[in-house]
């Protein structure tokens, strides 16, 4: 076990005021049999008056609205995390795992994900993928697979690329590599969502893949190749990204926008 303390900051400037603002933010690290958040704090500005709750996918959230003329709008969340004290979550709610098992938003293939998925059928054995494992030990096996065959590299995505596109090019972030990964799991028949969340030593946000054998979910990392243990918070799951995106907004007015994100996670 490790605590972890996070610092999640994040501003946007508008080239012009905005009248109003309603936010919704889910940066709230999840409570799980494999972390347990010992504090957080929030501080968002401009002065509001927010609300906490729980989406359908038991993410957690901040939302509110700013009625005030403004500039700009930020917040900061930070704290305590207890990772590593579990190997894996068991399954919260049994009906939610079928939404799991099907193509949905960014992540339903077309050729190129088809072309890739035939191609690690036909070479299984090559690739370790054995017909007979367990789908803990297949998804292990594309993982390595998916980050031998798919290049890290910033600025040729965005949050709306599909993982079709990103197969496309090749390359992309770690929301990439997560999608992919999730498309070709489901494709397999093995349930698998979305995570968003941080890790140590990065300077953004992080996402990776949680994969469903025995009744547990179990954490992977394709973008760094690595089975997560202690190093990692995550903040929220989903069947895509957007069903775990960590700011959403509706603004009337404020131009054009300029986001800037800076993460801490340490171990303390």
């Amino acid at each position: 076990m490790k605590r972890l303390y996070f610092d999640y900051h994040m501003q946007i400037k508008y080239t012009s005021p905005a009248s109003e603002c309603h936010f919704t933010i889910k940066c709230i690290p999840i409570d799980s049999e494999v972390q347990f958040v010992e504090k957080y704090d929030i501080h968002i500005e401009p002065d509001n008056v927010y609300s906490t709750g729980v989406d359908s996918f038991g993410n957690k959230m901040v939302y509110g609205t700013v009625r005030d003329e403004h500039s700009y709008f930020a917040y900061r969340i930070t704290g305590e995390v207890a990772v590593g004290l579990g190997k894996s979550d068991i399954v919260e709610n049994e009906n939610m795992v079928g939404i799991y098992k099907y193509p949905y938003g960014l992540t339903v293939a077309d050729t190129e994900i088809q072309k890739y998925y035939d191609l690690l059928m036909k070479n299984m054995d090559e690739f370790g993928i054995e017909s007979k494992c367990s789908d803990y030990d297949k998804s292990i096996a594309l993982m390595h697979r998916i980050h031998e065959d798919f290049k890290y590299q910033k600025n040729v995505t965005d949050i709306y690329t599909t993982a079709e596109d990103a197969m496309k090019l090749g390359c992309g972030v770690c929301q990439d590599y997560a999608h992919i990964m999730t498309t070709l799991c489901r494709m397999m028949k093995i349930p698998a969502r979305y995570v968003a969340g941080m890790m140590t030593g990065e300077g953004f946000s992080h996402a990776w893949v949680e994969i469903l054998d025995g009744g547990r979910w179990y954490a992977l990392d394709p973008t760094n190749d690595i089975i997560i243990s202690d190093s990692h918070i995550k903040l929220g799951v989903g069947r895509d990204a957007s069903d775990c995106q960590i700011n959403r907004g509706v603004l009337k007015g404020g131009g054009n926008q300029t986001q800037v994100i800076h993460v801490i996670v340490k171990e303390i």
